[in-house]
């Protein structure tokens, strides 16, 4: 259980977190977008089909992206941010960020949760000011940055390491009072394909680090280089792999596609 917007949220239903990509470069095509009319039009559809939380992101970090600058990535977000929390106001927003400075006026503008995807080795004061905001963490594992990451894909078990590794996070997280953190074991970061399904097999080791667990494979090359297609041919794969991570402990899935998403859980509520 985690306190999210002054709420307890116990995870009983899994929650579906919403993809909203300011950037150019996404990996997948779809889902980039920078105009906020279509940006508002599209969370309130994703609204309508029960999302539980949008996720903004400024800085796209597939292999090789443009990291950007800390002034270029608030320039994307924070207009985003200002426009769906005054449309929407009850909405929960998480921001994808591994910048402290960045998640700091993020949280100022109205984000409700801070999603790092380089689990604090980015920025060192990332977990400082993540204490001082008082907010949820989506703790994710990788290893390098968008550059080299895929260049540091060795494990003895890459289940065993994953855990261990987040395990040395959440210690310094917990040491610095953060209360509320969420594990996203972060596919497709530092991971060959094989890896990534290894893990997925593995994936109810998380448990033993007590907090919820996110996945985020929707359209990832993990799907599509095994069935030799496409991020745009991706969806099946995507609902496939959505339908195993909640059957195995998953508290949120982390997705392009709400409407398939809601109804995979809906059909998971049942079994």
């Amino acid at each position: 259980m985690i306190k999210v917007a002054d709420k307890l949220q116990d995870f009983q239903s899994p929650l579906i977190m919403g993809i909203i990509n300011v950037t150019p470069d996404s990996f997948y095509e779809g889902s980039r977008q920078n105009d906020l009319e279509v940006i508002i039009d599209n969370v309130r559809s994703m609204i309508a089909s029960g999302v539980d939380i949008i996720d903004v992101g400024g800085v796209s970090t597939r292999p090789n992206a443009d990291l950007l600058t800390c002034e270029e990535e608030l320039d994307r977000v924070i207009p985003v941010l200002k426009h769906l929390r005054h449309e929407f106001p009850e909405l929960l927003i998480s921001v994808d960020t591994f910048r402290s400075e960045v998640a700091q006026k993020s949280v100022e503008h109205g984000a409700n949760i801070i999603n790092d995807v380089y689990g604090g080795r980015f920025d060192q004061k990332m977990f400082e000011t993540v204490a001082d905001l008082d907010v949820p963490y989506i703790l994710m594992h990788s290893r390098g940055d968008a550059e080299n990451m895929q260049d540091l894909c060795d494990y003895d078990n890459v289940a065993e390491d994953v855990c261990l590794e987040l395990s040395k996070d959440i210690e310094k997280l917990r040491e610095l009072g953060v209360k509320d953190i969420i594990v996203d074991p972060g596919f497709g970061f530092a991971k060959t394909v094989e890896q990534n399904y290894e893990l997925f097999r593995e994936m109810n080791l998380l448990k033993v680090l007590n907090c919820p667990i996110l996945i985020g494979i929707s359209r990832k090359s993990m799907i599509y280089k095994l069935l030799n297609s496409d991020a745009s041919n991706a969806l099946n794969g995507t609902s496939v792999l959505n339908t195993f991570g909640l059957l195995n402990s998953a508290s949120i899935i982390r997705v392009h596609d709400v409407k398939e998403a809601v109804e995979v859980r809906k059909i998971v509520a049942l079994l």
